[in-house]
């Protein structure tokens, strides 16, 4: 139990159950009416909803000098689109641009939850949005490879390395179970873990200060704002996680596209 007490007069003034449990990362739903609305699941509807209503505003009314909303949405666009689906790609990565450009917007904007005072938590950080957005990406270059390739050409395509005929059988059932199951897999993980982990860190720090602040020991109070200034340093390192998760999340997708439209392995 953590007992907060006013600093000069000693008086309680509340009792909160410490350390926090797991209920209180994963709480339960909003309203008891729709178990399905949680504060995850609102914050990935509010980061869905930013994205599209920012668009719409930036393009509502597009000029030759664009306004600076214009600007930004373009400039957006224009980095997914040149320096990972074309890059990653080439020339026929320009169609999946637009999946591209959603992918890392919206992941963007839902990681950068989690340092927006009185939200702090990024919906990623709970594995059931990283894992549906894994799955979009693993359904999307399933369905490209078998597209080119055809059903069988795409396993053989995506499990057949140019190696030995006595190695085929040791490298088969590896490079399958990369192909479709580890990929999709370690795409969400990655995502998940790095928000769950930063969540964790500025909840340890934000907490440990005040832990200090109300501990018996004098000597332990004035540490509460070395805890702190760490909150405050770890803030912006989240800021620069959760847009580099973002892009390594998309740039894996591309990575994984160019692989499946590829020719040879």
């Amino acid at each position: 139990m953590y007992i907060e007490r006013n600093v000069v007069s000693g008086q309680v003034l509340a009792e909160v159950p410490f350390p926090p449990s797991v209920n209180d990362i994963y709480p339960p739903a909003l309203v008891d009416a729709a178990p399905w609305l949680t504060k995850f699941s609102l914050f990935l509807w509010l980061a869905a909803a930013l994205v599209i209503v920012f668009f719409l505003i930036a393009y509502r009314s597009p000029k030759i000098v664009p306004t600076k909303g214009q600007w930004l949405a373009e400039s957006l666009y224009g980095f997914v689109r040149e320096g990972v689906a074309k890059d990653v790609i080439g020339h026929e990565g320009l169609r999946f641009a637009p999946y591209l450009a959603s992918l890392f917007i919206f992941i963007l904007v839902g990681n950068v939850f989690s340092i927006v005072p009185f939200i702090q938590v990024s919906p990623n950080a709970h594995i059931a949005f990283p894992l549906m957005l894994a799955l979009c990406t693993y359904f999307l270059y399933l369905y490209q490879g078998f597209k080119k390739h055809g059903f069988l050409g795409y396993f053989k395509h995506a499990t057949v390395l140019p190696a030995p005929w006595f190695m085929q059988p040791l490298l088969l059932p590896i490079e399958a179970l990369q192909a479709f199951i580890l990929q999709p897999l370690t795409l969400a993980l990655r995502l998940f873990a790095n928000m769950f982990a930063g969540h964790m860190l500025l909840l340890v720090f934000t907490l440990g200060g005040f832990a200090l602040l109300n501990a018996e020991s004098f000597f332990l109070k004035p540490i509460s704002l070395v805890s702190w200034a760490m909150t405050i340093m770890l803030t912006f390192f989240e800021l620069l996680i959760a847009a580099l998760q973002a892009y390594v999340f998309t740039l894996l997708t591309a990575n994984y596209l160019a692989g499946t439209l590829a020719d040879e392995h």
